[in-house]
């Protein structure tokens, strides 16, 4: 591919696992996170096959991303593509008892993280007339659950916002893609349970869940079909996850 791949939120799960795919394939690498030490342990392990640049970057903070490009050493300053793959999940309180300060780190992180980090990146893309972007959203972005309030409506943001993105950019070679994983075992669980690893096992107890090497091999095979073809959005859940009914409660009738 001899390609230039900025990846947010690379130190692990879906991002480390895009970096060593895409490694591969003799691209150049640009692995941004808020872990420097992680990332550059991940980059000791690439760079005997393609050149890797690594960035402490907090998607949160606007003057960081706003300076991204111009710090950026000049063989990787022209990127090709863009995983915009940093995000989380806060917290299962329904929404009378949930933190506040979790909500606004999830929208701070999801939504404004990305869309800096799109308007920083885009307009090269433009420039050059050439450019992918790869937004990681989630099925909970179309289907709510119980305590996925603010998560889920970050995530439905991901999606309009990449079916906007593709209209802007419609007459131009650039493409934009929405990946939506289901359950998938990475260290997500383990974030929005603020560390507890007992709760974070219960969610993939009994299951055989995606892995972060099958999101990786989706992104990838998402950014080599023909330039001419565009995958707009797709959805993936594992064999063992699907739609479940809708819910009813059946204690509030009347009398």
């Amino acid at each position: 591919m001899n390609k230039t791949i900025l990846i947010t939120g690379a130190s692990s799960g879906f991002g480390e696992a895009c970096a060593r795919i895409f490694a591969t394939e003799g691209n150049s690498l640009i692995l941004a996170a808020r872990s420097l030490a992680q990332l550059e342990a991940t980059a000791a392990e690439l760079t005997q096959a393609t050149a890797v640049h690594c960035i402490k970057l907090d998607v949160t903070d606007s003057e960081a991303v706003n300076q991204l490009i111009k710090q950026l050493p000049e063989a990787f300053k022209k990127i090709d593509i863009l995983i915009n793959n940093a995000g989380l999940a806060l917290g299962l309180e329904p929404a009378h008892e949930a933190n506040l300060d979790d909500w606004e780190t999830m929208i701070d992180t999801n939504i404004k993280g990305l869309v800096r980090m799109t308007r920083a990146v885009l307009p090269g893309m433009v420039e050059r007339n050439l450019g992918h972007i790869i937004n990681i959203g989630s099925i909970a972005g179309s289907w709510p659950y119980p305590g996925g309030n603010v998560y889920g409506s970050t995530k439905a943001f991901v999606q309009q916002f990449s079916r906007s993105l593709r209209s802007d950019v419609l007459g131009k070679h650039i493409r934009v893609s929405n990946i939506d994983p289901g359950l998938a075992d990475t260290n997500f669980s383990t974030v929005r349970m603020k560390g507890d690893s007992n709760k974070a096992d219960q969610v993939y107890s009994g299951t055989q869940p995606l892995s972060a090497e099958d999101i990786a091999e989706i992104i990838f095979w998402v950014t080599s079909v023909p330039a001419h073809v565009n995958i707009n959005t797709l959805v993936v859940m594992p064999t063992c996850q699907a739609w479940g009914p809708l819910l009813v409660n059946r204690e509030m009738a009347d009398g």
